[in-house]
């Protein structure tokens, strides 16, 4: 067996229970790959439910008390047994050949991959209104490109970047380069992202194979309420935060202080716009753009999300429960 699917929660089960029901139906036998859900802090009626459901399918349950993306992922990488961990966010649906697709991937003659992302198709609770920005159709995680390659080259498209809702990590090249960084994700009411770009371009630039597969397809349910004006400037205004966060965290703070002006100049244009209400659809061109430019300049000038403090990760477990019989436990993950 050479791949353990992970897939981190907080308090969704509905949507957990899609994603085991997507793994159930793969076109390989069950043997093939293991799984594991780790619940970040979810309260106790949604761990009982989420307990019932791991219990189904087979899948080794792991509760934190302490909430957060990264520390959950991170998590899921010290309990893997297996050579790969592949990804899921919680409401993502596998397509029925996602493992074979990666068995696949993984058994390529060549550079062995250190980290591949899949593509993520839309699954839409409601029809994307109109006012949204065709630009931005990124920030709900959809990525429709069909082929694949190295990421950064010519090979796929400019800007094309992994997913958490749909990536395939070796693990001893993840744990080894430090995990998801605790700096990003989400956490609580953040909105925080670029933990996983973070990680892939530093095992890119250390000489890894970090590529896209299309093969590798998921279904990601795009809920409801993400298709409100509050929350694409919500979502916008921690991506201009992110953003940062990921330059400093690759060392590249040069390009941080070269934006800077211009994010000043929107913030300073576009400033009137945000006495429009939240949930307006007026100027919202002008708007997504000063909430973006907010979050850079805030993030740029030191401001950073409070987290709690928690042990280290190479310890991951702070408060953690299993399914009977499967006690997780700190561990060297597979050659």
């Amino acid at each position: 067996m050479d791949l353990t699917v992970c897939i981190c929660t907080h308090d969704r089960p509905r949507y957990v229970r899609d994603c085991l029901d997507g793994l159930a139906a793969q076109t390989v036998a069950r043997d093939c790959f293991s799984i594991v859900v780790v619940d970040s802090g979810s309260p106790p009626s949604t761990a009982a439910e989420l307990a019932a459901l791991a219990a189904r399918h087979g899948a080794r349950l792991i509760r934190l008390d302490q909430p957060g993306l990264s520390l959950a992922r991170n998590t899921g990488a010290w309990a893997a047994r297996t050579k790969f961990i592949g990804y899921l966010d919680d409401d993502a649906i596998p397509a029925p050949d996602w493992v074979e697709a990666i068995l696949a991937a993984i058994a390529r003659p060549g550079q062995p991959p250190a980290l591949i992302g899949g593509r993520i198709l839309p699954k839409w609770e409601a029809p994307l209104p109109s006012w949204w920005p065709p630009s931005l159709t990124g920030v709900l995680s959809i990525v429709e490109h069909e082929g694949g390659g190295e990421y950064r080259t010519a090979s796929v498209p400019k800007g094309l970047e992994p997913y958490g809702a749909n990536i395939v990590i070796h693990v001893l090249s993840l744990l080894a380069a430090g995990g998801f960084g605790r700096g990003a994700g989400r956490c609580g009411e953040s909105l925080l992202s670029d933990e996983e770009v973070q990680l892939a371009w530093t095992m890119q630039d250390a000489g890894f194979s970090v590529r896209y597969d299309s093969s590798i397809t998921v279904y990601h349910q795009i809920q409801v309420r993400r298709m409100e004006p509050a929350w694409l400037l919500s979502r916008l205004y921690w991506q201009g935060a992110s953003t940062v966060l990921t330059r400093r965290a690759l060392r590249q703070p040069v390009t941080i202080w070269r934006e800077l002006p211009r994010r000043l100049l929107v913030a300073a244009l576009f400033a009137p716009a945000a006495l429009l209400p939240r949930q307006s659809t007026l100027l919202l061109a002008a708007r997504w753009r000063l909430a973006y430019a907010t979050g850079f300049i805030r993030a740029a000038f030191g401001w950073r999300v409070a987290r709690p403090v928690a042990p280290t990760d190479a310890a991951p477990a702070a408060a953690q429960t299993e399914t009977p019989g499967s006690v997780a436990k700190p561990m060297t993950a597979a050659n």
